[in-house]
């Protein structure tokens, strides 16, 4: 892990099949992040890769996928980014299919929004496929939609910087290219003033960095386990972890511990310091949610689940979506698209924490009948007592052995 560069995660999400994952990989390559010995032995498969080389950042990209069937996929990549690069097509049918009412470039977008990456970097994909190839027109049309779509949604469009590429050629993603000499680059209005560029990665490394909670109490989240002996796969959100090296906030670093039972752990654990604010199993939340996709209402009492069964206790009022101006009090129901502050409790124990303190572990989405109903940010948690929990028999064997 390299201490010398601000580490930043970055997820690409947009609908299927419009080139996304060409385009990550041809960046990652151009950076250098696959070596020539690597692309020869596997240039024949899909070799995906999650590292590359910038220069005021060291990025991890997060390649979300844009199927339709794995949009919990895309909210587990989106609810570990920083920043997120939105792709669209520049052919007039894929874009339409992207932008229409069940594409997955509108169902990509507003998640991300909510579960708070409001830094957006749009990479107009294939314009080397336009009518005629390169079209300056096309990509004007482009831009002006996208630009209406995404101010809906809440993202200020002057912020944003829109990019033309080709992830087949690798147009403008480290150097401009010759085939759009009409494009001048992008301008982009940011809380330090304004950026300015003309390739993708210097859209991605004019970006504001994120601010890390070093100084918090520790709170690490697994995202794997290994049977080997426990290793634990996690995402560091707070403080550092120092051994022979040190982990910083926002890096994803592996350890193996002693006394504890794979059963006893999942990829929805939360590790902390026991001595510092630890991590506690919560009894409920209070939280702002968005609507996203369901066939009728929700109303209060309705179970779904969110990794784990949960159920909306209360439904406190209805509010914009941007603004989070109320609407109305204490609503009966709620439908797709509307946005509400709500009361939920998990039906299993489950630590999760406001999204104020703690971003990444402060972010949901609420997952039922193979589609995610609705994504959220936590506001405030009513937390169980110390030793209120479940004590795992492991844990029990290790404080005896004491």
């Amino acid at each position: 892990i390299g201490k010398e560069k601000t580490h930043i995660n970055i997820v690409v999400i947009g609908h299927v099949g419009l080139g996304r994952s060409t385009a990550t990989g041809h960046l990652i390559y151009k950076c250098g992040g696959i070596d020539k010995g690597t692309i020869e032995k596997f240039e024949k498969e899909a070799a995906k890769m999650g590292k590359g080389s910038f220069n005021n950042y060291c990025m991890t990209i997060i390649d979300a996928p844009g199927h339709r069937g794995f949009i919990t996929n895309m909210i587990t990549g989106t609810s570990q980014a920083d920043r997120a690069v939105l792709i669209v097509a520049a052919g007039v049918g894929e874009f339409k299919a992207g932008i229409s009412k069940n594409g997955q470039t509108r169902e990509h977008a507003l998640p991300a929004y909510t579960l708070g990456v409001k830094q957006l970097i749009v990479g107009v994909n294939r314009m080397d496929s336009t009518e005629p190839p390169h079209s300056q027109k096309r990509h004007k049309e482009i831009v002006k939609e996208v630009s209406t779509y995404v101010k809906k949604i809440g993202y200020n469009p002057d912020t944003v910087a829109f990019v033309p590429v080709s992830g087949w050629n690798g147009d403008n993603m480290l150097e401009p290219s010759a085939d759009m000499p009409w494009f001048k680059g992008w301008k982009v209005t940011c809380k330090d003033g304004n950026a300015s560029g003309t390739t993708l990665l210097k859209a991605l490394d004019c970006i504001l960095p994120p601010t890390r909670p070093a100084d918090k109490p520790l709170h690490v989240r697994l995202q794997d386990v290994y049977k080997i002996v426990v290793v634990l796969v996690l995402s560091l959100w707070a403080n550092l972890l120092k051994a022979l090296s040190e982990a910083l906030p926002g890096n994803s670093v592996g350890f193996s511990v002693k006394s504890v039972f794979v059963k006893d752990v999942c990829c929805v654990s939360v590790a902390g310091d026991s001595k510092n604010d630890p991590p506690l199993e919560a009894a409920g939340f209070t939280a702002q949610v968005i609507i996203l996709n369901h066939p009728g209402q929700i109303s209060a009492g309705l179970p779904h689940s969110s990794h784990c069964p949960q159920k909306f206790a209360a439904l406190k009022e209805r509010i914009h979506h941007c603004s989070e101006k109320k609407l109305e009090g204490g609503p009966k129901f709620l439908k797709s698209g509307d946005a509400a502050i709500v009361d939920m409790v998990p039906g299993k124990p489950r630590c999760v924490e406001s999204f104020s303190d703690y971003p990444p572990l402060g972010r949901f989405a609420v997952c039922d009948m193979r589609q995610t109903i609705a994504v959220g940010v936590i506001k405030a948690v009513d937390k169980k007592a110390v030793g209120a929990g479940k004590v795992s028999k492991s844990a029990q064997k290790y404080q005896k052995a004491k």
